[in-house]
């Protein structure tokens, strides 16, 4: 049995959740191939969190399924690229990803390798650079860096 926080096992998973997160990905433009719905089912349940492919294919081989690192790491990309997913690139070429996609900023602890989410009314910026000629500012994305003291 799954605590309140944690996602259903996939072998607990019914029917009509696997055919919801099927029409899920349709409606997103991608195929709901079976590994694509299991992932879905274990991120795309409403809670808010943030997920690395390394964490996501601990949690999938926890839940009894097997699926490759590269898989896991293709399949993040492709929901992201799809609006289901929110990529957070906390420094260099590393990267979480969010599943709350709604607009929101972060607090990144790297001692613990967490985001916390920062509601996007709490970070004021009163002035930003002109973009170049020919753009315009399409968002912005604050990641807070923080510590313990």
């Amino acid at each position: 049995m799954s605590k309140p926080n944690e996602p259903a096992p996939l072998k607990d998973m019914s029917l009509p959740t696997m055919a919801a997160m099927a029409a899920k990905l349709r409606r997103a433009g991608l195929r709901p191939t079976k590994q694509r719905v299991a992932i879905a089912c274990l991120l795309l349940d409403g809670r808010h969190r943030h997920v690395t492919a390394d964490s996501l294919t601990t949690e999938i081989a926890d839940s009894g399924m097997r699926v490759a690192g590269g898989t896991v790491y293709n399949t993040l990309n492709q929901f992201t690229d799809a609006g289901l997913l929110r990529r957070v690139t906390v420094h260099n070429e590393y990267s979480l990803f969010d599943t709350n996609t709604e607009h929101h900023h972060h607090f990144y602890e790297a001692a613990h390798d967490r985001l916390i989410d920062i509601p996007s009314n709490e970070v004021i910026l009163t002035r930003l650079p002109q973009a170049p000629d020919s753009h315009e500012i399409s968002a912005v994305d604050v990641v807070i860096h923080i510590q313990q003291k």
